[in-house]
């Protein structure tokens, strides 16, 4: 054998190797799955088996075959006290009372809360304006007055160019 067919040879049964491995692992897990729900299964025959021989014998042998997850399920009973509905009733409409009114104080007071911070938030925002309109007037003034004096020095010096 020469020396690069020996260089793939090792690597190729290598990697034939591990996908051998890993169909062995899919097929071991199948099966797997496939014998939890035999034993499921089995177990689910015994206890319909095991509750079917505590009842009595004769026409329900042949229902003692299917499996317990086929059988249907008993309903739950529903159980409804009758006494005292009036006063139940009662106290909880005046416990909707009760929470109503309490709902529509803190609705009050929270809109009482709102409009003074409003008036507040309003107040303070038109003093903000104020101060912020005060220094924009401020160096405006200072602006146009630069400008001004640029201008007229632009005359000026067109005047005195176009005298000498």
């Amino acid at each position: 054998m020469t020396r690069p067919a020996l260089r793939w040879t090792i690597p190729s049964l290598l990697a034939l190797q591990l996908a051998l491995l890993w169909l062995q692992g899919a097929q071991l897990h199948r099966q797997n799955q496939a014998l939890q729900g035999l034993r499921e299964d089995i177990q689910a025959l015994t206890e319909s088996l095991e509750a079917n021989s505590h009842g009595p014998a004769g026409a329900e042998e042949e229902d003692a075959v299917i499996p317990a997850s086929f059988l249907p399920r008993p309903v739950p009973q529903k159980k409804v006290a009758v006494l005292g509905v009036q006063e139940e009733q009662e106290a909880a409409s005046k416990e909707m009372q009760a929470s109503r009114e309490s709902a529509q104080k803190a609705v009050k007071d929270a809109r009482e809360v709102q409009s003074k911070l409003s008036l507040e938030e309003n107040a303070r925002k038109a003093e903000e304006a104020k101060k912020v309109q005060a220094a924009t007037s401020t160096w405006q003034r200072w602006v146009y007055g630069a400008l001004g004096l640029v201008a007229l020095a632009l005359v000026a010096r067109a005047v005195i160019q176009r005298r000498g």
